[in-house]
């Protein structure tokens, strides 16, 4: 069976993802002397202490995490990060090649937020292209597989030591506009991550509940659930109607519902994701 991540879009995405990334380092954190955290962040060091060439270093360092991780993690592990392994480093040997590059802003506050956009925005699209970055975050993975550790902890773990390790070079400022990139690009991963799947769940509870049903599954083609309820007061039996639609569907729903029952009471929440038909897979033909 083929393997889903070989997809051209995937590929694509990916190939996209480390450009980006390589971009976003060559023309704000670098040029700024940003701390930063990862194999960036480590290469940093190096670079001060072996004048080891950024792109040298990160192409050797990726290398070795990658053999490291598919002899630990497995084949499967290997084949997701084979990609960014070897593809990162190159983008950033030729993007640095364009001296233009590193002077597009001199103003550290503007650099670190641009840097956090382009890096949130990179780590994004890789990892919902299912892969990985490779690089920093496979020692996390491998402690967790071995010892149990919490991936995140260790991430922070590790980047917070990358930090410390560039403080002893760089001025205090540079730790704080650092930091400032941190969240920056932590904020953009998590809205990246949960971009173009998030939905709104509306619970409708309902004398009419039936009519109302009919209507969601007929009129807006949106599938619907049945649940049965008890109500606190009188202690009655009803039918609570649950459904998930998009959010520009919203006010149609609110409007199809006040049509049919004025008095209908909704509950309404938004969900970060939602898997299946109508969503992620095609919806199926009602004769079927």
């Amino acid at each position: 069976m083929k393997t889903t991540i070989f997809q051209p879009k995937n590929i694509f995405m990916i190939l996209l993802g480390n450009a980006a990334m390589a971009l976003g380092i060559v023309m704000f954190v670098l040029p700024n002397k940003l701390m930063t955290g990862g194999s960036t962040g480590l290469s940093l060091i190096f670079e001060h202490y072996f004048h080891l060439p950024i792109s040298i270093f990160v192409l050797i360092f990726n290398c070795i995490m990658f053999l490291l991780g598919g002899i630990i993690l497995g084949k499967d592990f290997a084949i997701t990060t084979l990609l960014s392994t070897f593809f990162y480093p190159i983008a950033l040997g030729f993007f640095q090649k364009f001296p233009s590059l590193s002077s597009i802003t001199d103003d550290r506050l503007l650099a670190s937020l641009f840097g956090g956009l382009f890096i949130g925005f990179s780590l994004g699209i890789v990892i919902r292209s299912g892969a990985s970055t490779g690089g920093m975050d496979i020692p996390p993975l491998i402690l967790n597989k071995k010892f149990g550790l919490p991936v995140s902890v260790m991430l922070y773990v590790f980047d917070t030591f990358i930090l410390l390790g560039q403080v002893l070079f760089s001025d205090k400022e540079a730790l704080l506009y650092g930091i400032i990139l941190i969240m920056t690009y932590t904020i953009v991963l998590d809205k990246i991550l949960v971009m173009g799947r998030a939905q709104t769940q509306v619970k409708i509870i309902s004398k009419k509940s039936e009519e109302i049903n009919r209507a969601i599954t007929q009129q807006m083609d949106r599938g619907s659930t049945l649940l049965p309820m008890e109500s606190g007061y009188l202690h009655e039996n009803q039918t609570m109607v649950l459904t998930v639609i998009s959010n520009r569907e919203l006010p149609r729903l609110n409007q199809l519902i006040t049509s049919i029952d004025p008095a209908a009471f909704l509950i309404i929440n938004k969900v970060n994701e939602v898997h299946g038909k109508g969503f992620t897979l095609p919806k199926r033909d009602h004769n079927e």
